[in-house]
């Protein structure tokens, strides 16, 4: 067993030679509510005659909390603040529940005494749990913690002696950077007692010079060199004669680090410098070339907006090699003629010529011609043309619904053709 967990368990043990008070009755808010239940809710709730043996009984299981086994791994009989709170706290709620409810008479104490039974297994398992992750937390040294016991429930400053070293540390430092020897360990924001971090440069010959000493647990040396490399020694110093913390730390210096420097591109600098003089361009750090580099989202931007422009002057160029002039617009007669028409740029052929020759007519040179059906007289029923078949044969499916039955289609370009025309009718007016 450790000096300082026997040291705790006789203080325990000549706390129980003493009138028995338990942790949680320790607590201002506990004694505050018991008053007010006996003056408060018992004479409402319970036969006057019951009053004061039920509240004896009441105290008495509240001090039995700190009736549990004595045990290093479970209850030394001390507490801290927090875990007495927690318990506390617990009781309150349970009570508070029970005056809530308004119960009476016997129902009301067997309630009670209930909820006091589950307390106390509440506040053993709230002990057990402090003792194991919070009594003396420190793994070297010495520190100061402050401990409630439950007998008398004083506040007392307990001394958790460990070994006096807390080992030795490597660090590695590169030339020309910084050393940071950092001493502060988990436990020491918790303990009381504690004064200054002390660091110390260990020689040699055993022999020590004060670097620095203060409450910053941490030592920065910056800009190392090699003869900073050896042993340092940190301190914390307490109220007490003994020190809280002493760690050892073995520096030891690397070379420089190497860094591969990129040319600057800047060729002017270089083209007016003297001859003979030589410029050293800084080397352009990560966040510079960063910085230079475009991002993602500009890259995609400027791709966007060269395809927007490229279609831009596609489609312009498509209107400007569209023709100016719109075609004439076409007749809507779609019927076979009954002689060949001659082409209206090529002109007729000698066939066409021919036959007109035999039905003896002047040869024409007119380019084209109307169907008989679009061109009919409607007084004599008949084409204007003499020549060609019976047009009555001919079903015409020209015109428009607006114009009148056999009357001539009439292009809106074209004016009204001539009563005689040798039975042709010219396809266009400049022809």
């Amino acid at each position: 067993m450790e000096p300082q967990r026997l040291s705790l368990l006789v203080a325990a043990l000549a706390g129980c030679l003493l009138p028995a008070r338990g942790c949680v009755i320790c607590d201002p808010k506990v004694v505050e509510e018991l008053s007010s239940l006996e003056t408060d809710y018992l004479p409402g709730h319970l036969e006057a005659k019951h009053h004061k043996d039920v509240m004896k009984r009441v105290k008495q299981a509240v001090k039995d909390f700190q009736d549990l086994p004595i045990d290093e791994d479970s209850y030394m009989g001390v507490v801290d603040e927090a875990t007495l709170e927690k318990a506390s706290w617990s009781l309150l709620k349970d009570l508070k529940r029970i005056t809530d409810s308004d119960v009476k008479g016997e129902l009301f104490v067997d309630e009670l005494f209930w909820t006091l039974r589950l307390a106390k297994d509440t506040f053993a398992s709230y002990a057990a749990q402090f003792q194991k992750e919070v009594f003396c937390p420190n793994k070297c040294g010495l520190m100061l913690q402050p401990l409630i016991w439950c007998s008398t429930c004083q506040k007392q400053v307990h001394s958790c002696r460990k070994s006096r070293s807390c080992g030795e540390r490597k660090v590695k430092v590169h030339q020309m950077e910084d050393m940071i020897l950092d001493c502060e360990l988990n436990w020491h924001k918790v303990s009381q007692g504690l004064t200054d971090y002390s660091f110390y440069r260990v020689w040699k010959n055993n022999s020590e010079t004060l670097m620095a000493k203060g409450q910053e647990p941490t030592l920065t040396k910056t800009m190392v060199s090699p003869k900073d490399a050896g042993t340092y020694r940190c301190e914390l110093g307490t109220v007490q004669s003994t020190p809280a913390t002493i760690i050892h730390f073995h520096v030891t210096v690397l070379p420089k680090r190497i860094v591969e420097e990129t040319p600057s591109p800047n060729t002017e600098t270089q083209d007016e410098t003297a001859p003979g003089e030589v410029t050293l361009d800084r080397p352009q750090t990560s966040a510079t070339l960063q910085s230079q580099s475009p991002g993602p989202e500009k890259v995609l931007r400027h791709r966007l907006v060269g395809l927007l422009i490229g279609a831009i002057v596609v489609l312009i160029a498509g209107v400007a090699w569209s023709p100016h002039r719109t075609p004439p617009p076409r007749s809507s007669c779609r019927f076979p003629l009954p002689f060949p028409v001659p082409h209206p740029v090529l002109g007729a052929g000698a066939e066409a010529e021919a036959e007109q020759e035999q039905r003896g007519q002047e040869p024409s040179r007119a380019r084209g011609a109307r169907g008989p059906g679009c061109c009919r007289d409607p007084k004599q029923g008949k084409s204007l043309g003499s020549q060609g078949p019976d047009p009555s044969s001919f079903r015409p499916r020209c015109g428009s619904p607006s114009q009148p039955p056999g009357a001539p289609f009439l292009s809106p370009t074209q004016p009204p053709p001539p009563s005689d025309l040798g039975g042709l009718v010219p396809l266009h007016p400049h022809l």
